[in-house]
């Protein structure tokens, strides 16, 4: 019997998802999961594609103009010094590094050289302010640091013995010089083989409702579980990939760093301070970005431009994050002759579910499992398998390689979302006849309004159509007669003003395109709530409506 290694059956495995592009039953019927004993992802896979291979593994665009790619080639080197250098510094296999550089060279490096040490990485976003950053410092138990310099005064209120990086010209007093990694030996050897199962990333989620909880990835989990999400992006060899997420979050991992480079493609980063649509849309036709991945609110804000302005439309274009409204896809359809493709995973795994390449996209829908997944759909009642409707799970037998090992240091909560041989998501999902997935919203957003279900979602997407909204979200707001009855909290587009007109305007929207029961009821006008990753803080808006608000517009007061 012939014995393949590590980097064989990842290439396999990542052969078939390619060869079977747009054969979506093929690619689901023909795939398994490759499960080596062994695997670095950095050594067995990255180095293997790396060797002699000059074209672009990076290419990042700045505000200012200026532009400058990185080879495979250049970056599996410049990850070995980056591996060396953290070695004298102390870091060893095993060890937290908390790592919370920008979209910058340093932090693929600094990524690719950890995992060659077999340290254990937990991305944070530049955001997080002493707060959160003493929460994961303790919670985390860090042992390492590496910030930019202008971060570097955050941590002067987080108390800790761990090693202090900064990536910078200007180095403050008690922090180590990244840059010195250049001058680190370029030869690379490992201190013993990986296991894949050992742990190679903790994130901390994002938080809507909750003190965030410690997701744990292994070596295998994300590098290998990603080959789903190739997929779903329809990524070829030589493509150019742009994702627009900000480092910290399981997004970036996903989309500009395992996924892409899982396929051979090239990582395409624009930075910017303020979005720009035009300007977006410039870089990409400089570019030549060939496959495009953004959040809703991003795509939300593109239709409010001149989307012709884009003179060569990506071949793909998916969104995720949260699910992505109809009339949104249209628009970007009639402009680009693209369609939008959404897809559904978490931070707690890679792509679960998605509308795939080369198979038509079913209005409304979020696409049908990803090859290598299961779904079951359990009925919050009964707990059992329902055909048609429930909380979105996956089964783990087997478990799915994407799949992450458990939330660090809370075995009771793993326990609850791993019950019975299923993976619970948290989110509400139905399911046609034809085997496709739509979402209904998280479990704890749907509500009751005079005994009928209502989801947020359905309702935020009609709002949508009406050319004044820009984003909006739905809450359940207090009400003697029904319990409950759906209130919309508004942001505008440009050229609307919050006013009596305005809301009048956007109740006749609701009353002609959603039934009796689901009609919006009230309407509070502002900025909305979001997560530091850019997630709707429902809670928040459901705590403030409970409170009462003088703000608000009344559907009755103004029919």
């Amino acid at each position: 019997m012939t014995e393949y290694s590590a980097t064989e059956q990842f290439l396999a495995a990542r052969d078939f998802l390619l060869e079977h592009r747009g054969d979506y039953d093929a690619a689901r019927a023909g795939f398994t999961w490759p499960r080596p004993e062994r695997f670095n992802w950095a050594l067995d896979w990255f180095d293997h594609i790396a060797a002699g291979n000059g074209a672009d593994a990076l290419r990042i665009v700045e505000e200012d103009g200026t532009s400058r790619g990185v080879s495979f080639g250049e970056m599996s080197v410049r990850s070995d010094s980056a591996a060396n250098w953290l070695r004298t510094q102390g870091v060893a296999a095993g060890d937290r590094i908390l790592v919370m550089l920008g979209n910058q060279r340093e932090l693929w490096e600094v990524m690719l050289g950890a995992m060659k040490l077999r340290a254990v990485v937990i991305p944070a976003t530049p955001l997080l302010g002493p707060a959160d950053l003493r929460d994961r410092i303790e919670r985390g138990h860090v042992r390492h640091v590496i910030a930019r310099t202008e971060d570097a005064a955050k941590f002067d209120e987080v108390p800790g013995a761990y090693t202090r990086i900064a990536a910078g010209a200007e180095v403050p007093t008690g922090w180590r010089r990244l840059e010195d990694m250049y001058e680190a030996d370029r030869n690379f050897s490992p201190d013993g083989e990986t296991l894949a199962t050992e742990p190679l990333m903790l994130y901390f989620t994002s938080g809507t409702t909750a003190r965030p909880k410690l997701v744990e990835h292994t070596h295998a989990s994300y590098p290998i579980g990603h080959l789903s999400t190739m997929y779903w992006l329809g990524l070829r060899p030589g493509d150019v990939h742009l994702n627009i997420a900000s480092p910290g979050w399981a997004k970036h991992a996903w989309s500009n760093l395992f996924a892409p480079w899982n396929a051979g493609a090239t990582v395409f980063v624009h930075n910017y301070t303020r979005f720009d649509a035009e300007r977006l849309m410039a870089e990409m036709d400089r570019g030549a970005v060939t496959t495009f991945c953004a959040p809703p609110t991003v795509w939300r804000m593109l239709i409010q431009s001149d989307l012709t302005k884009l003179r060569t439309p990506p071949r793909e274009a998916v969104a995720a994050g949260e699910p992505l409204n109809p009339e949104v896809i249209e628009k970007v359809r009639q402009a680009w002759g693209v369609t939008i493709r959404d897809g559904f995973g978490q931070t707690e795994t890679t792509l679960q579910a998605g509308n795939f390449p080369g198979v038509p996209v079913k209005p409304g829908s979020m696409g049908r499992p990803a090859p290598g997944y299961e779904i079951v759909l359990l009925d919050p009642v009964t707990g059992k398998e329902s055909p048609d409707e429930g909380e979105l799970c996956v089964d783990l037998r087997p478990r799915p390689a994407g799949v992450m090992t458990g939330y660090r240091d809370d075995p009771e909560r793993t326990a609850e979302a791993m019950a019975d041989g299923l993976y619970r998501t948290g989110d509400v999902a139905s399911r046609d006849a034809d085997g496709h997935l739509t979402y209904i919203g998280r479990s704890d957003d749907v509500f009751k309004a005079s005994d009928y279900k209502i989801s947020p979602f359905e309702l935020e997407s009609a709002l949508l159509e009406h050319e004044a909204v820009a984003e909006a979200a739905v809450v359940p707001a207090p009400d003697p007669l029904r319990l409950a009855v759906p209130k919309a909290y508004i942001t505008l587009a440009a050229g609307w003003e919050p006013g009596k007109e305005t809301a009048r305007a956007l109740f006749e929207h609701s009353r002609a395109v959603l039934s009796p029961y689901k009609r919006i009821r009230r309407i509070e006008f502002g900025e909305l709530p979001k997560t530091v990753s850019g997630k709707i803080r429902r809670v928040e808006l459901r705590d403030l409506t409970a409170a009462g608000s003088a703000g608000e517009y009344d559907e009755a007061d103004l029919s």
